[in-house]
Order: structure tokens, then C-alpha cells, then sequence
């Protein structure tokens, strides 16, 4: 009787095991933003400069925006085993969702450059700054404070989103939860505390995010 009740009650390693999903889901969010905002960055000055060359690529990217994002990790998924790629299901949901997060960041880019006022660049040019000057010094700043909380909303969007991976058998945060509450049969319990696994996951981001725009505010 002993055993069968710690069998199915609430353990320090059921909640190791939860912590070590939670670990999954930032190391996904991770890679996903640091390749996601990489291209993003270099979409979004290409689509900025050559709106019209780069049609192809926004009408690409608008896909990887729209698609739901199960719909594209099962079908990368597939498509990795129909095309033999030795690829663990961890590579295909950080490709997926640095995808994903590349087509979000382009426009988020975009807008921030777009946001500059043309004056601001002609009055640099003035000064006898070339164009690559003026983008490095002085639009490309101010983009950056304007994009940056978009940048922060995408990045907690991201998070979440990752609980969709479990449908490629990877086991983060939300699967972890899931294996627990199948043996101990306490769905609002476990959830309750993955919630709020992914509650100070999401603070952390926000709080980073508060405490750079207040340092930019602060050296104005």
C-alpha cells in the first residue's frame, strides 16, 4: 500500500524531472532567437532597402507566419525522414521555430528602420556621413529601441510556443507535466506548477527586457 501511494503522489524527482523539461524549453527558445534574430536583422535591412527585389522573400517568409506552427513541425519532421537526414528531434524544433521567429523578426526590423524619420537620415548624410555610416550610427539605434519590446513580446511568444514540440517527441516543460500527471492522476495540480515554471521563465525575459530600455532611458 506504501508503494503504491508514493507511486502515485507528487515527488522531488517528479519536479527534477519538470526543471529538466523547463531546461529543454529556454534552450529552444534560445537557439531559436539567436538564429531566428540573426536573419531577421538581415532580412529585415534587405527587405528595408529593396522592397521590391525582395517580394519573393516577404511572400516566403509571410508562409513560416501563417502556417501554424504544429502543422510545420510535423511536416519538417516528415519531411526529415523522407529526405534520410540523421537529424534529432531537437535540431528540427530549433530550425522550425528559428524559422519561425527569423520571418516575425524580419518585420519587426522593418518596421523599426521604417520608424526613422527620413529627415534624421538626410541631416546625417548632411553631416557628411556616408550611408553605411548613418545606418551603423545612427538609424540602426534608433530602429533598435523602437523594435526592441516587439522583440522581447516575440521572444516570450516563442517560449510558449515550444510546448508544441512535444508532438516530435521532445520532452520539454509541458510533455514533462504531462508524464506526471498520467501516473498520478492530479492534472490541476501539476499544471498549476508548470504554470508557474513558465511564469518566472517569462518574468526573467520581461524583467531583462524592462531593465535595457530603462538603461537606454538613462544614458539619454
Amino acid at each position: 500500500m506504501l508503494s503504491n501511494s508514493l507511486s502515485t503522489s507528487f515527488t522531488g524527482n517528479d519536479l527534477l524531472f519538470m526543471l529538466e523539461g523547463a531546461w529543454v524549453t529556454l534552450s529552444l527558445t534560445l537557439w531559436a532567437m539567436l538564429l531566428g534574430t540573426l536573419a531577421g536583422m538581415f532580412f529585415g535591412l534587405l527587405r528595408t532597402a529593396l522592397p521590391r527585389f525582395t517580394l519573393p522573400l516577404a511572400w516566403f517568409l509571410d508562409v513560416f507566419r501563417s502556417v501554424p506552427l504544429l502543422i510545420q513541425f510535423v511536416l519538417f519532421n516528415a519531411l526529415k525522414s523522407i529526405a534520410g537526414l540523421e537529424w534529432s528531434a531537437f535540431s528540427v524544433g530549433c530550425m522550425v521555430l528559428g524559422i519561425y521567429s527569423a520571418a516575425n523578426c524580419t518585420e519587426i526590423v522593418r518596421g523599426g528602420v521604417l520608424s526613422v524619420p527620413a529627415n534624421v537620415i538626410r541631416a546625417a548624410r548632411s553631416l557628411g556621413m556616408t550611408y553605411s555610416q548613418a545606418l551603423r550610427y545612427i538609424v540602426l539605434p534608433m530602429a533598435a529601441r523602437v523594435s526592441f519590446p516587439g522583440w522581447v513580446n516575440l521572444t516570450l511568444g516563442v517560449m510558449k510556443d515550444t510546448s508544441l514540440v512535444l508532438w516530435i517527441g521532445i520532452i520539454e516543460l509541458l510533455r514533462s507535466s504531462q508524464t506526471i500527471v498520467t501516473r498520478i492522476q492530479e492534472p490541476l495540480f501539476v499544471l498549476c506548477i508548470a504554470g508557474l515554471i513558465y511564469y518566472v521563465m517569462s518574468w526573467g525575459v520581461a524583467w531583462a527586457g524592462t531593465r535595457v530600455e530603462k538603461r537606454w532611458q538613462e544614458n539619454d
